[in-house]
């Protein structure tokens, strides 16, 4: 693809895509996918000569060796992956090699969420580099100087001397081992190994070799604190239920053992909304309440469609947001078969427990659900409102999406609401906008003209109760919309995030962020890049105007990619087993 895109002007690859139907690129592209490339075959020879040459880095306890871009590295097999259990496994290694060695160390609060950092004292470095080397025979482990880009360092053998020798006037050096899926279609390595500081001696004071977010020196040899490693990284949270990450506590100093300004101190729930338009149930509730809106996209089968996005989109949490403390699925009396719903850190919401007026069932208004969500008995004040077409495609912190003092970030998009007032022409969406406009002119005299992104809506149940009671009237009637209505407000989606902004409650924030719609014929290009990449903090997958009729062919690209973007099977699974999925493509 590379050669034909170099070879080929821009004008004459389009000219020539113009010739050929959509449907048969694709198959061109997926074959030329498939096939390995020059440098896939290079990097065949490489893993091959290499387990050759060290035979024990790709035998026994669950090694094993393969190619990670381009490189071959020996791989520890863990079936139940995540970033933060890859972090927590090469500190854990790391700090247990000096304990052996009887090295003394502390827990330095760096300025990565994804890479731990201990410090030693550069008077130790002999007996470090010892005790690290001997850990690296049992455990293959790569090792590289943390000042120098990875490119140009993708790490030494940390099992050959000659590693070592090459270290030897490094402040500070990285320590990973690597870790993969039982598919290996994904692999965490480099990003999430553990840096080991040397802080120099002087005048009784250890001096840090490098910036970080506390103190630049600490006392000689203070009593060891053992702590929370919260305090470390914004992937791991005291709130965290069991099904989020463990409580891992590290030894350091009293200098890094305070909570700081910026940590977060309360706990974040996430919140679902799911249905299953083809319950047959649920069709003839549906059927039964008359009506499909007032608008051809109120009652269009895609808003219905259940892909199994909610199941990748629950593995995407669990992944990059280890820190959510408890998931709300809020459904019409409705759960996926896979869904194991005994396990601690779930809670299946019916919407019989937040609607306080019954008569307003069965609803089939998104927008009507939405208006709800704060009555969630349990709810944290701050939680996360996802779609399950929302995916976390990179680790998160809390920081992402709250500041410290508890105020929300949103997220705005070039997208424009129309001028006007709603009228019968208007998408749901559009004429909620327009609502959402006329709310906030009454109040605080500025006209809202931007919508949101979909991604991950930061939102606090005390300022959703305000709006509730500030506008009772429009907020009523929404809930009250069994269909998507020319009066209805978009609250958690927009409305609020103005509401707390004007209220000094809320601000902008900045996420990497991807929208996909399954309608567009350069999607396939488009998800493919992105599992390529993995480089979006945020990406949502939508479809809006599909008729249903398409769903197999959607299916069958979408379903491929979600299970090769997200293998590992989440705590929320039946069986908690990870499913079959296309060979290679594997990441750091």
């Amino acid at each position: 693809m590379r050669a034909y895109r170099r070879g080929l002007p821009v004008q004459a690859r389009r000219a020539l895509a113009g010739c050929v139907a959509p449907q048969t690129r694709r198959q061109v592209k997926a074959r030329l996918a498939a096939a390995p490339s020059a440098g896939q075959a290079v990097a065949g020879l490489r893993t091959t000569w290499e387990a050759r040459r060290f035979p024990e880095v790709s035998t026994g306890r669950g090694r094993v060796l393969c190619p990670v871009e381009g490189v071959p590295r020996a791989v520890a097999v863990v079936p139940d992956l995540s970033p933060f259990q890859a972090r927590a496994r090469n500190l854990s290694a790391v700090c247990s090699a000096l304990d052996r060695a009887g090295v003394d160390y502390f827990a330095v609060r760096g300025l990565s969420d994804t890479a731990a950092t201990v410090g030693v004292a550069a008077d130790d470095r002999p007996a470090v580099f010892e005790a690290l080397a001997e850990l690296c025979k049992d455990h293959p482990a790569y090792v590289s100087s943390a000042g120098v880009p990875r490119r140009k360092n993708r790490g030494g053998r940390g099992w050959l001397p000659a590693t070592w020798r090459g270290l030897a006037q490094a402040d500070v050096i990285r320590l990973t081992q690597y870790y993969g899926s039982p598919d290996m279609q994904l692999v965490l390595g480099r990003t999430y190994g553990c840096d080991i500081e040397f802080w120099t001696r002087t005048d009784g004071q250890l001096i840090a070799p490098r910036p970080n977010r506390t103190t630049a020196q600490v006392p000689l040899a203070p009593a060891p604190v053992e702590v929370s490693d919260a305090l470390f990284t914004g992937l791991s949270s005291p709130f965290a239920g069991p099904a989020g990450s463990p409580r891992l506590q590290v030894r350091s100093r009293a200098e890094f053992a305070a909570p700081p300004p910026e940590g977060i101190r309360f706990p974040i729930d996430a919140v679902y909304t799911w249905v299953d338009g083809g319950d047959p149930d649920w069709m003839r509730r549906r059927a039964e309440a008359g009506g499909t809106g007032y608008h051809a996209e109120a009652a269009n089968a895609a808003r219905y469609i259940s892909r199994d996005e909610l199941r990748y989109s629950l593995r995407s949490l669990h992944q990059h947001a280890p820190w959510i403390r408890t998931v709300h699925l809020v459904t019409d009396d409705q759960t996926p078969d896979w869904l194991d719903t005994s396990g601690p850190g779930l809670r299946v919401v019916s919407h019989r427990d937040i609607f306080s007026d019954p008569a307003l069932l069965p609803t089939f208004n998104s927008h009507a659900i939405e208006s709800q969500l704060h009555h969630i008995d349990g709810l944290s004040e701050h939680f996360l409102y996802f779609n399950d077409d929302v995916f976390l495609g990179l680790p998160t912190v809390p920081q992402d999406f709250f500041h410290a003092n508890g105020i929300s970030k949103f997220f705005t998009s070039s997208a424009l609401v129309p001028l006007g007032t709603p009228c019968e022409d208007d998408p749901p969406v559009a004429a909620a906008g327009k609502n959402n406009r006329s709310l906030l002119q009454s109040r605080f005299g500025t006209t809202l003209t931007q919508k949101m992104k979909h991604t991950p809506h930061a939102l606090r149940r005390s300022i959703l109760t305000e709006i509730e009671e500030t506008f009772p009237r429009p907020h009523t009637a929404t809930a009250g919309n069994r269909f998507r209505s020319i009066d209805d407000l978009s609250i958690t989606s927009s409305l609020y995030h103005y509401y707390a902004f004007q209220s000094a409650r809320a601000v902008p924030g900045d996420l990497r962020y991807d929208y996909l719609d399954l309608s567009q014929p350069n999607t396939p290009t488009r998800l493919d890049r992105l599992l390529a990449h993995r480089d979006r903090h945020v990406f949502c997958i939508n479809d809006t105007v599909s008729t249903g009729h398409d769903a197999d062919e959607q299916q069958a690209l979408l379903g491929p990619f979600l299970e090769t973007y997200f293998p590992v099977a989440g705590p929320f699974e039946r069986g908690n087993g990870t499913r079959g999925a296309r060979p290679g493509g594997t990441r750091e």
